[in-house]
């Protein structure tokens, strides 16, 4: 649960609000009903909350808001490290007036730490490059091929290549579109060569 949690704290607070809730969602769906269950419920719905009120959809900020509260309230703070207070807090003055929703939203933190791109570890890094690959339309399977190999990597092959572009395809707002390309590139040279060696042997 941790990689998920921080990997979409951090896509929260980078930004990306209507993304963040992917991170947690599978996750999610698996849960029966309990504690982690209703967090990660009230994570969402405050996620949703943020974007409804950026897009000025002030009715659905507020209705989501008030359901927020409710799957929040009991949870002791903080909860799995996730300091709850200020988005209790803002989820409550919206619930009150949605256009309060408006202002900056919180940051969340998680161990006292608020949780950017570059904070996170490889395992939260790879559900990140996932969920931005979805919002950015990007190929997924081009990704999940490179976060494998990073893993191959990770496992003592002796390289490091696709482990930098994955972090790279996270960290780098700007050049995204760039080291996808290079991913996408050396995924289909990797797999041609994977092919080449199937190739000798039937």
């Amino acid at each position: 649960m941790r990689d998920h949690l921080r990997a979409g704290i951090a896509v929260y607070n980078e930004g990306r609000y209507h993304a963040a809730h992917d991170a947690w969602e599978a996750y999610w769906l698996d849960l029966d009903e309990g504690d982690d269950e209703r967090f990660l419920h009230g994570l969402i719905q405050f996620t949703a909350v943020v974007h409804h009120a950026s897009e000025e959809n002030w009715s659905g900020a507020q209705g989501l808001a008030e359901s927020a509260v409710e799957y929040l309230d009991g949870l002791p703070d903080p909860y799995r490290g996730v300091a709850l207070y200020r988005v209790r807090s803002f989820l409550a003055a919206t619930a009150a007036d949605p256009h309060h929703a408006a202002a900056d939203p919180p940051v969340v933190t998680h161990d006292g730490e608020a949780i950017g791109y570059d904070t996170l570890d490889f395992d939260a890094t790879a559900i990140a490059a996932e969920v931005l690959a979805e919002a950015g339309r990007y190929d997924e399977e081009v990704i999940d091929d490179a976060v494998d190999r990073a893993r191959d990597e990770l496992d003592g092959d002796g390289g490091s290549q696709f482990v930098g572009m994955v972090f790279s395809f996270v960290r780098e707002r700007d050049q995204r579109p760039v080291v996808y390309q290079r991913l996408r590139d050396h995924v289909e040279l990797e797999q041609q060569k994977d092919d080449d060696v199937r190739g000798l042997f039937e």
